[in-house]
């Protein structure tokens, strides 16, 4: 089973519209850094995700571990926020990683050291074909109206491709 290492935006979202099970049924363990744990837990006390991520820690799905590679942490904070830079580190450092995270800057990174990478839109697919949810477009109005960011050509073509579309 590959290790699955999450930045913020994943588990605010997922959380946000009553969600953040599905990473419990997809993954036996997610890890998350602790700038993670620090932007979700802490600094997002009352806000969508952290009492949900905080449970999830105490039951033992969740677990906050550090990357040990600082000095690439340091790096890849030139581009990107704390987060996404210890999420990229940890998955370096994880054989097999996959890697949750929505934000562009962060894929295009996941990308150039060759992560494999899903975000919110992805794990929500997955759980459509598996039957976890029974309406794709439901979700992703939900993530809208929680001011969750998507491309209308991408929101239409997802939905597309998942057999809720216009055509589908």
């Amino acid at each position: 089973m590959p290790s699955v290492v999450a930045d913020s935006s994943v588990l605010i979202h997922l959380a946000a519209i009553g969600r953040l099970s599905l990473l419990r049924d997809f993954y036996e363990k997610i890890w998350i850094p602790p700038a993670v744990w620090k932007e979700v837990v802490e600094e997002g006390y009352g806000r969508p995700g952290a009492r949900e991520v905080e449970v999830a820690f105490y039951r033992g799905w969740i677990e906050v571990v550090a990357p040990a590679n600082q000095p690439l942490v340091e790096l890849l904070k030139r581009d990107l926020d704390a987060g996404e830079a210890e999420v990229i580190a940890l998955g370096l450092e994880r054989e097999d990683s996959l890697i949750l995270l929505d934000e562009s800057e962060g894929r295009r990174a996941a990308e150039r050291y060759g992560l494999r990478k899903t975000g919110t839109i992805g794990i929500l697919m997955r759980a459509k074909r598996e039957g976890k949810i029974s309406s794709l477009q439901a979700e992703l109005d939900a993530l809208r109206r929680q001011m969750f960011r998507i491309d209308e050509q991408l929101y239409e073509q997802v939905l597309r491709v998942m057999g809720e579309g216009e055509s589908g």
